[in-house]
């Protein structure tokens, strides 16, 4: 397990030897030797725990696989590289922030200060081979993954999960509603933002419970 992720290594300990995990580490490096280009590169693939520490963690908007396209993917849920086109959905998601908060819309689509303010930017799945969305799914991520929303919901209370569209909407089984706030719209995708995402105002209504329940808001602003 990566020494990079701080206090979420006590809550991991012993992950990295269970047979999922190793069967996922061993189908992993398998791709490398057949030469095959995976994103993100192999040290950001836990950068969503190194940013967003376990104790810090208080809004988690989850993903469903990294970006697949050359520079794009870097640990973290929705979030580019300065530098790099901001992506159809990240637009989207950027156009709900300035109709729910006003909020200008920034001219790229990194997201590490909302990641240092403890929003933990989860995709269930870590990995992707180049130019071939989904390659990855069902190869062991998801395990680890769902373990990450088990162990939030169960030891933390009060946070706040962003369920955007019905691959992130099907992990809300994994968490306790009556501890925590679940959030649920369409995907923020061009073909489904429209039938739910604009006008959600998850920000803000994010931002009400964490005030409700006297933890610091996040700043939206990037």
């Amino acid at each position: 397990m990566n020494s990079d992720i701080g206090d979420w290594s006590s809550y991991l300990e012993g992950v990295s030897s269970e047979i999922y995990f190793l069967d996922l580490l061993n189908f992993l490096n398998q791709q490398e030797k057949l030469s095959k280009i995976m994103y993100p590169p192999r040290d950001t693939w836990l950068k969503a725990l190194e940013y967003s520490s376990f104790a810090n963690t208080k809004v988690i908007i989850l993903g469903q696989d990294p970006y697949h396209g050359e520079g794009q993917a870097e640990g973290l849920s929705f979030s580019v590289p300065v530098g790099i086109k901001i992506p159809p959905s990240l637009k989207n998601i950027y156009k709900e922030l300035a109709m729910d908060l006003s909020i200008n819309t920034p001219e790229h689509g990194h997201l590490v200060p909302w990641a240092k303010q403890g929003v933990l930017l989860l995709n269930s799945v870590l990995t992707v081979e180049k130019s071939t969305p989904a390659s990855h799914a069902n190869q062991g991520w998801e395990v680890f993954t769902d373990y990450l929303i088990s162990l939030l919901s169960d030891k933390k209370q009060h946070l706040v999960f962003l369920l955007w569209g019905a691959y992130a909407g099907n992990k809300s089984k994994l968490i306790d509603d009556t501890k925590h706030l679940i959030l649920q719209a369409p995907h923020p995708s061009p073909f489904s933002a429209h039938k739910g995402f604009f006008g959600c105002k998850h920000f803000s209504k994010a931002n009400n419970y964490l005030a409700s329940t006297h933890q610091q808001e996040i700043d939206w602003q990037l």
